[in-house]
């Protein structure tokens, strides 16, 4: 047994190394709202502030809640605050607080075995029981993790649970003893270590979330936490403190005093920090220093990302539930003239949902490749140009003929200066190419990413980052079941995850049928089911990508050593330094 959990890392290692219980007192509420949520007072600074690394953020973070979070900015923070059963590194997946696991013949049943001396930050143990309870979360209807579709459709009973057909006891993790706890899966899923990893399945503790409610990870007090990190400060839209968390397991090779992070929206600003010594840590780099920084500073990074930057069309939208109008703002977009012009970040253009570097099952790339070595035209989108006459043919196809007769048209987009870029780039070449105008509206980032689940808008940015080596870690985003559908892309309602979409959309059933069927197939056949799905989803011209991502990332070596980034582009500080 022992021999096969080791071979089923390697193969993890190989396939993620592209590019890309116990009763207490209840804890105090968190403060309302408007207040700050402090450990300490504003003016004061941390104990050993020399050994606190600083980290821009970049927003701050609608939650970072392991069972609420969707976002990349969210993440970072959980990271450091939470601890699976596994983890994930750059090189693959190895042990967390699973010292072992043993995996049936049928791999449909894993018994995780926790390491022992365990413990939270306020230094009682973790069970098996948390790791039980943060996945039936996971499942809850009444919680309604937009994330819930990572457990729900891998676990027995998961599904049938949130949709009220089934109950929590049915669901598939169960806590044998304190030490063992014991999951049953629909299927064998050959990437089901990697998921152990991700925030939706590391604990949080029953106690704390029922007794605090929404809210209780932001608030030093309520926030308990297992990772090499603990909480200790919370202002909005300013910074959060993470100090080192001395019940740790691993606490002894944890260097770091703490860390603070920024929440830097501006990236002219953050980078005027680095730059003026303040800041030892920062990404997203804003697009016009690129150039400058590949020149003159050795600290700025770019390294591969499993990640798409696209449009999202509302497919329930009057005007754009009409595929030619969806087909024609995306041959419009000049793909090459972005990478070179606008983003000038090492990225490719993207011809698929699907970036390049995922692989199939025999080891070949998802994405068809030119002899550059870059994609090949597909799906009627050229890399290397605008389609302009194709567009405008489809324009007027439609009834639009050189835009006459269009309604006003919305793109909507977060704040931030890269993501401002990117949208007056669209803007011009809707203008130059189709001769349409379109108003660029945006949001800050929480109201901006509910706005767009709940389909309130015409066109608005989307990026989506991989979060683990299969391709399905980009495909499942468009299944009736992903509360990440923001396209609004259903072939029938789905009352819990998306109460507000009553819009079908046939065409997406044979996308779900495809991904089902790569759900219970194996091989080429999985291999084709998959690709049959993206073929789906392309096809109907559901999103329009653009361009995938590289990792803009800025680690001054001067000052902090041993900042590690995962193989999904996560910061991970347990093992990093100041450098006195």
């Amino acid at each position: 047994m022992l021999k096969k959990v080791l071979s089923l890392i390697m193969v993890l290692a190989m396939v993620l190394s592209i590019s890309v219980g116990c009763a207490k007192e209840p804890a105090q509420a968190p403060e309302t709202p408007d207040q700050s949520q402090n450990g300490t007072p504003e003016a004061a600074t941390p104990a050993g502030e020399d050994d606190y690394l600083v980290w821009n953020i970049a927003v701050d973070p609608k939650t970072w809640d392991p069972t609420l979070n969707s976002a990349a900015d969210g993440g970072h923070i959980i990271q450091n605050l939470f601890e699976g059963l596994t983890r994930e590194t750059r090189d693959g997946i190895e042990p967390a607080a699973a010292e072992s696991w043993d995996i049936t013949n049928d791999g449909k049943t894993y018994t995780f075995h926790l390491k022992e001396g365990l413990k939270w930050s306020d230094g009682q143990p973790v069970t098996a029981k948390d790791f039980e309870y943060a996945w039936k979360r996971a499942c809850d209807p009444a919680v309604a993790s937009e994330y819930s579709f990572l457990v729900t459709s891998y676990l027995v009973g998961g599904e049938e649970f949130f949709t009220g057909t089934g109950d929590r006891d049915g669901v598939g993790v169960k806590a044998l003893d304190d030490k063992t706890l014991e999951v049953n899966l629909k299927f064998p899923v050959s990437y089901f270590l990697s998921l152990t990893s991700f925030y939706t399945y590391m604990p949080v503790r029953e106690d704390i979330v029922e007794a605090n409610g929404e809210g209780w990870e932001k608030n030093p007090q309520t926030c308990i936490s297992n990772g090499a990190f603990k909480l200790t400060e919370y202002q909005i839209g300013s910074h959060v403190t993470m100090a080192k968390n001395e019940n740790y397991w691993d606490a002894e090779n944890v260097k770091l005093a703490g860390i603070k992070g920024l929440m830097i929206v501006e990236g002219t600003t953050a980078l005027n920090g680095y730059e003026n010594g303040e800041i030892q840590v920062l990404d997203g780099i804003t697009i016009e220093q690129i150039p400058r920084l590949q020149k003159e500073d050795p600290n700025f990074v770019i390294t591969p990302h499993i990640g798409t930057y696209y449009v999202n069309f509302n497919n329930d939208d009057e005007l754009f539930k009409d595929v030619r109008i969806r087909k024609a703002f995306s041959l419009a977009i000049d793909r090459k003239q972005f990478v070179e012009q606008v983003t000038k970040g090492g990225q490719t253009p993207a011809t698929g949902f699907v970036p390049s570097g995922m692989q199939f099952s025999d080891a070949s790339d998802f994405r068809p490749l030119d002899e550059n070595g870059l994609p090949a035209p597909e799906y009627g989108i050229d890399p290397s140009k605008a389609l302009t006459e194709e567009a405008k043919a489809l324009l007027a196809e439609a009834g639009y003929p050189n835009g006459e007769g269009l309604p006003k048209i919305t793109f909507l987009y977060n704040t931030n200066e890269n993501n401002k870029k990117v949208a007056e780039a669209l803007q011009g070449m809707w203008k130059q190419n189709l001769g349409v105008d379109v108003e660029l509206l945006n949001q800050d980032w929480a109201v901006f990413q509910d706005e767009r689940r709940v389909g309130h808008y015409m066109m608005a940015r989307g990026g989506w980052l991989g979060d683990y080596g299969d391709p399905m870690t980009m495909l499942d985003l468009f299944t009736t079941v992903s509360g990440n559908n923001d396209p609004q892309w259903r072939y029938k309602e789905d009352p819990i995850r998306a109460p507000h979409d009553k819009t079908l959309n046939p065409e997406q059933e044979e996308f779900e049928n495809a991904i089902n069927e790569s759900m219970i197939t194996s091989g080429k056949d999985r291999d084709a089911a998959l690709k049959k799905a993206e073929d789906s989803l392309m096809n109907n011209h559901v999103i329009a990508p653009i361009y995938y991502y590289t990792f803009t990332n800025i680690v001054d070596l001067s000052k902090v050593e041993g900042v590690e980034l995962t193989m999904t582009n996560k910061w991970d500080f347990r093992h990093a330094e100041m450098i006195k």
